[in-house]
């Protein structure tokens, strides 16, 4: 509902532009990503690879993004954040699955899962909205606002419930969690940062493709570590330790 909320905007050909943009660039980013996690883990063991590479490839650019974006951007900030979420829904439910099961070809259930999820149904409809101006009436636009507008502190709540009972110094003592931290929350977006200024961007569309980037390790890792019968508790500590890092890097 925020996601469609905040394509309810007057249409004009630079927020389309903008629109595009982040979605090249959030494929080619994700790509560049997984072929990078590829080459940097493939001497570790299968179990913690996995891990690794999905670690690298996603972050929180939903729970975690979208409430900085908003804080920075308003409407604006969430509609290209959300274009960016899109893409991540795309490499998720393909390359995502494909790491933690090894499968060389997606199944039905694997494209339905890309098309059909919550993420890329509500930038789908926001799109149209968007681009044939339809302006909702007062209403359902103002209970899509309202109800929307819970995702900033629900996701805040969420991202500390994960944290919860969390030992700091078990945590500190794991060489590999400073290794994918230092991969996800520096490496990466300084990475995002230096291509966007040599292709010559800057301001609002810059700044929310290198934060998009710089978010901790995604929370679905562990749930999809879960289901695929993958290393649950190290992928816990990888989500936990990159997220309270994201505190001093993200700023």
């Amino acid at each position: 509902l925020l996601v469609i909320s905040s394509f309810q905007v007057s249409f004009s050909k630079d927020i389309l532009a903008s629109v595009i943009t982040v979605f090249i660039f959030g494929m080619a980013f994700h790509a560049f990503s997984a072929l990078l996690g590829h080459v940097l883990f493939k001497k570790y063991e299968d179990g913690k690879r996995k891990i690794m590479i999905v670690s690298t490839i996603y972050s929180n650019c939903g729970f975690m993004g979208f409430p900085i974006l908003e804080s920075l951007f308003g409407k604006i900030g969430i509609l290209l954040g959300s274009v960016y979420l899109a893409t991540f829904y795309i490499f998720l439910w393909t390359n995502g699955v494909m790491v933690f099961t090894d499968k060389k070809k997606l199944d039905k259930d694997t494209i339905k899962n890309t098309l059909l999820n919550p993420g890329m149904i509500s930038v789908v409809i926001g799109l149209v909205l968007f681009l044939f101006s339809i302006e909702l009436p007062y209403i359902p636009a103002r209970t899509l606002e309202l109800v929307g507008s819970m995702t900033v502190p629900l996701s805040m709540l969420i991202v500390g419930g994960n944290l919860t009972g969390v030992n700091f110094r078990e945590l500190i003592k794991e060489p590999d969690l400073f290794y994918i931290s230092g991969i996800r929350l520096v490496l990466l977006p300084l990475a995002a940062y230096a291509a966007l200024k040599l292709f010559g961007f800057s301001g609002t569309l810059l700044t929310v493709c290198v934060l998009v980037t710089a978010m901790p390790v995604a929370a679905i890792t562990n749930i999809f570590a879960e289901m695929y019968g993958g290393d649950v508790a190290f992928s816990s500590r990888i989500v936990a330790f990159s997220t309270l890092l994201s505190i001093i890097t993200v700023p």
